[in-house]
């Protein structure tokens, strides 16, 4: 089955049978297709970020920069290392997806007759648009 079509089963599930939150379905999803373990201490750490609520730094850029710290420590690059590529991905999605902040992302903004998971299509984009950035990244660093 293509990636797209992975990635977009697996948020539909995420949100629709499991009700996670933008940011959990994106440390989820990337923590399967990389087969990285994620203990449920962080998973339930990363649901109490919710920015969304805020409006501030949109989940999906922050369930990815959790993603990228562990993942990318496991492969044993530097801390330092690590910095720079959540920076460039940071850098990345603001270029692909305009912003950054819940608040310019979300479709329609923010109502309290809002129907739930309004966020789906752009969650889809967002974890397509993560795994190919991983991938890019491990390459670059000739990671397995």
């Amino acid at each position: 089955m293509p990636l797209k079509n992975i990635v977009n089963i697996r948020v539909h599930d995420c949100y629709w049978k499991y009700d996670y939150c933008c940011a959990a379905t994106s440390l989820k999803i990337l923590s399967e297709i990389f087969e990285m373990e994620v203990s449920q201490q962080i998973f339930s750490a990363v649901s109490g970020l919710s920015a969304g609520r805020n409006r501030l730094q949109c989940g999906l850029v922050q369930g990815m920069l959790m993603f990228l710290g562990i993942y990318f420590k496991e492969k044993d690059l530097e801390q330092d290392k690590i910095a720079d590529i959540c920076h460039e991905y940071v850098n990345a999605f603001q270029n692909e997806f305009s912003s950054i902040e819940c608040k310019e992302l979300r479709p329609r903004g923010f109502s309290p007759n809002d129907p739930p998971h309004l966020c789906e299509q752009i969650t889809k984009d967002a974890i397509y648009f993560a795994v190919k950035f991983v991938y890019k990244v491990a390459d670059e660093h000739n990671l397995k």
